[in-house]
This record gives C-alpha cells, structure tokens and sequence, in this order.
C-alpha cells in the first residue's frame, strides 16, 4: 500500500510533510534520549512518566537554543 501511495504525487507531497511535523520528535526522544518503552503501567502512571520525557526533551532543546 505504501508503494503505491509513494507512486501519486499527493502521496510523496504528504509523506514529505511527515518530516516537518511531530515525527523528528519522536526520533529524538527514542534515539537521542534512548526512551522506547514505558516503564509503569496504568494510564495515570504512563501519563506521568511521558510528562517527564517531555519535560526532559524540552529542558535539552531550550538548552540547546540558550547555546546559540
């Protein structure tokens, strides 16, 4: 299905705006930061441990920007 989607000229329009959206971010929280899997479970409990990867991810890109 993919290659045919990537056929059509929406197609590759759509897949080339994945890289200006969320996507980069996940890439850095997973391969950067090393964050794959969750390690509590329950709905309260992930939801408090994706607020400190957030958190983390935005402490290291305001890091980063203040270096600039």
């Amino acid at each position: 299905m993919m290659k045919w989607r990537l056929k059509t000229k929406e197609g590759r329009e759509f897949y080339a705006r994945r890289k200006s959206t969320v996507e980069p971010f996940f890439g850095i929280i997973k391969h950067m930061m090393g964050f794959r899997q969750f390690l509590f479970r329950g709905l309260e409990k992930i939801n408090g441990e994706w607020n400190l990867v957030q958190c983390a991810y935005n402490l290291k890109r305001m890091h980063v920007l203040a270096g600039e």
